[in-house]
């Protein structure tokens, strides 16, 4: 532990040293590519607004500016220092959970846990899905070949207890559930604790799955009382690493009974977990520098408040956001009750002048990058509030919105 501690104290020295070559080589590359690397119309960093890849601080980049071989005692240290540190997050007992790191991005610990909680010979998956990313749970069953059904709940919605008791009670022969606690195509927040609460009662063998992917770090959830038996996501979303691995949080006992389900060799949880447990190091090659910019991360992330901080600050991006945008005239695709405030989705004006790529370019070219919409009954744009992101941010992107629609003749407040 002090060994992480004190690299974490050494960043801003080493990233000085380390100026110098990185002027020089961005120098070279210029010179060699012409215009190919100024990556803004201004030279300047931008923001991104969007659910992922995050902005985050230039301190956790710095982190990263180091090489650590993956068999070396203070990266094996730094590894148990992450996983550690992830079941405090989640605010469980190390003593029936377990972290467990995967290399890539989200959706490969949301692949992980299929191929190994999912048994070969009779297993059946339950996926609830109001949006894009409950979809992409049924598109990696589809394609590993595991027996699902997918219930689908509106776009602008919550999935409904009710109806996932009815499924379970008419079908008995699902052997998870899995549901995704931020949709992030919308924003939609589903009730993950009380689906779970339900699932066990119905069915209590029935594993509970939870993608947590965009909402872990900021949305206060309760894994025990939620009956989760997986939880996953990446280190590029609340909690503001660099992108480069995600992870599953898991029930131990759960984890051990999956021994040989796996259809995969590089995404088997049960081997990873094995091996980090016997030796601490990782299967295969470690993203080493993501998991040491991953530990400042995690530095900045108790700073600032853990939980209860980040969802402050994300909370007052929201509100700013949706306040200003009210007032430019843009309709949500959420009714105005919606208690997220991960990422908004915004109907595109009815103005004859409003062009979804004029008007993200424009916003781009003054270094603000927004998302498009992933909603399929909608023609939509999402503006994500998480992030290295804070209210003067905010204010300035409000601004930028009302100076790019008074350039393209859009009439405000917009129709």
């Amino acid at each position: 532990m002090t060994g992480v501690h004190s690299w974490c104290r050494r960043i801003p020295s080493i990233a000085y040293r380390n100026a110098s070559i990185l002027n020089q080589f961005s120098l070279s590359s210029r010179l060699l590519s012409g215009t190919a690397l100024k990556y803004s119309s201004s030279g300047k960093e931008k923001k991104l607004f969007t659910p992922g890849p995050l902005s985050v601080s230039l301190t956790v980049r710095q982190a990263a500016l180091r090489d650590l071989g993956s068999r070396d005692i203070e990266f094996i240290s730094t590894v148990k220092f992450l996983r550690s540190k992830l079941l405090e997050i989640a605010e469980v007992s190390k003593k029936y959970y377990t972290a467990v790191p995967v290399q890539g991005s989200g959706t490969f610990a949301v692949e992980a846990v299929f191929h190994t909680a999912v048994p070969k010979s009779y297993g059946k998956v339950l996926v609830l899905e109001n949006g894009a990313y409950g979809k992409r749970m049924g598109k990696i069953c589809e394609v590993l070949k595991i027996p699902y059904h997918m219930e689908g709940f509106a776009e602008d919605s919550k999935v409904t207890v009710e109806r996932v008791e009815q499924i379970l009670r008419n079908d008995p022969s699902f052997s998870m559930v899995a549901i995704v606690h931020c949709e992030t195509s919308s924003g939609v927040i589903n009730p993950v604790v009380e689906v779970g609460q339900s699932i066990k009662k119905i069915k209590p063998d029935c594993v509970y799955f939870v993608d947590a992917m965009s909402s872990f770090g900021a949305v206060p959830l309760d894994l025990e009382s939620g009956n989760i038996d997986f939880l996953v996501s990446s280190v590029n979303k609340c909690l503001q690493g660099i992108p480069g691995f995600s992870y599953a949080i898991a029930k131990i006992e759960q984890l051990l009974q999956c021994k040989g389900n796996s259809r995969s060799l590089s995404l088997d949880l049960h081997d990873q977990y094995d091996g980090l447990e016997k030796t601490g190091q990782f299967r295969f090659t470690p993203p080493t520098h993501c998991m040491l910019a991953f530990c400042q991360a995690i530095k900045e992330f108790e700073e600032e408040g853990g939980v209860v901080g980040r969802s402050k600050r994300y909370r007052e991006n929201r509100r700013i956001l949706q306040e200003g945008m009210n007032k430019l005239g843009f309709e949500e695709f959420l009714s105005p009750d919606h208690d997220g405030y991960i990422i908004t989705s915004y109907k595109f004006p009815k103005d004859p002048n409003f062009d979804f790529k004029t008007f993200y370019s424009k916003l781009n070219e003054k270094d603000l990058v927004i998302y498009p919409g992933k909603v399929l009954n909608a023609d939509c744009f999402r503006i994500g509030t998480i992030g290295q992101l804070f209210p003067e941010d905010f204010h300035k992107l409000l601004a930028c919105i009302e100076d790019v629609c008074k350039d393209m003749n859009i009439k405000l407040p917009v129709t």
